[in-house]
């Protein structure tokens, strides 16, 4: 079988966009323009194209200090079964490997066996809750931008890394804004089928679950979140709130060097990530 050719994209063009976003609509997935730009911007975006030239799998590279995060990983329903995801996740992880850094992504079920097999390793597993759109109107949203300061120190403590510029990217778009009670942060934002609500801090899960009913109360629409799957405060909230749990993530990492420091951070702070795709 003829390996595909994968190919870096640089710049996302105007012909170029909507494949990237029929990617997503394909696969049942929340990125949008915002974030395929973010890619482009921080980190690296890599296409398989079919022989008309249309974009059928994506991959993408988002590197933050020592790691490295692979997600994006996609291909159309039609060009399945050829290999296509594969070999995309084999480039992304070649350019993590010549960079030295630590890959870590977010499997989901149908992907964990095939990183598996590229030497990832479960630390931990989370849920995607979501909640369909309420025939309730929402309250009045507050807009709250902070300086994304606090936010960013105790995201950094909880991830292990700093991501400054992925958690401003994050808060500065149109309809996003902060959730705060003074002991968690969150950030809640727009995506292509539903709000996304996270990252989700705090040092005290009942803190961070308590945030929950204001937050949605402010939001309109089908909203997601990723929770790790030890964290009963925030079940029994989401649940009270009209959230079901729809699928499984297994967070995976793998050290691309043999002298490469094992990922510390705080993940007992983390009560939402900040999605599949960002970590």
């Amino acid at each position: 079988m003829t390996t595909p050719a994968v190919e870096t994209l640089a710049p996302i063009t105007p012909a170029v966009a909507p494949m990237l976003d029929a990617l997503v609509a394909a696969s049942g997935w929340n990125q949008t323009l915002r974030d395929w730009q973010l890619f482009e911007r921080l980190g690296s975006i890599h296409v398989i194209r079919d022989a008309q030239g249309t974009v059928v799998a994506s991959g993408a590279v988002l590197p933050m200090e020592k790691v490295a995060w692979i997600s994006m990983i996609l291909v159309m329903p039609a060009a399945r079964g050829r290999g296509l995801g594969r070999a995309m996740f084999a480039r992304c992880l070649q350019q993590v490997k010549e960079a030295g850094l630590t890959a870590m992504l977010d499997a989901t079920p149908q992907g964990e066996p095939l990183y598996a097999g590229f030497g990832f390793s479960p630390l931990w597993r989370l849920t995607r809750w979501q909640r369909e759109a309420g025939t309730e109107a929402a309250a009045a949203r507050p807009v709250d931008k902070p300086s994304i300061g606090g936010l960013a120190a105790l995201d950094a403590q909880a991830l292990g890394v700093a991501r400054p510029a992925v958690l401003a990217d994050l808060l500065e778009r149109e309809g996003s804004c902060c959730v705060r009670n003074g002991l968690a942060f969150g950030l809640v934002r727009t995506g292509r089928a539903a709000h996304q609500i996270g990252p989700l801090l705090s040092a005290h899960e009942q803190t961070a679950a308590a945030l929950l009913p204001s937050t949605v109360g402010n939001l309109s629409g089908r909203i997601c979140i990723d929770v790790p799957d030890d964290r009963p405060a925030m079940a029994q909230a989401l649940r009270r709130a009209g959230f079901a749990p729809q699928r499984g993530f297994a967070r995976m990492a793998l050290a691309t060097r043999g002298d490469a420091p094992p990922l510390l951070g705080q993940p007992a702070f983390i009560h939402a990530i900040a999605g599949p795709e960002f970590g």
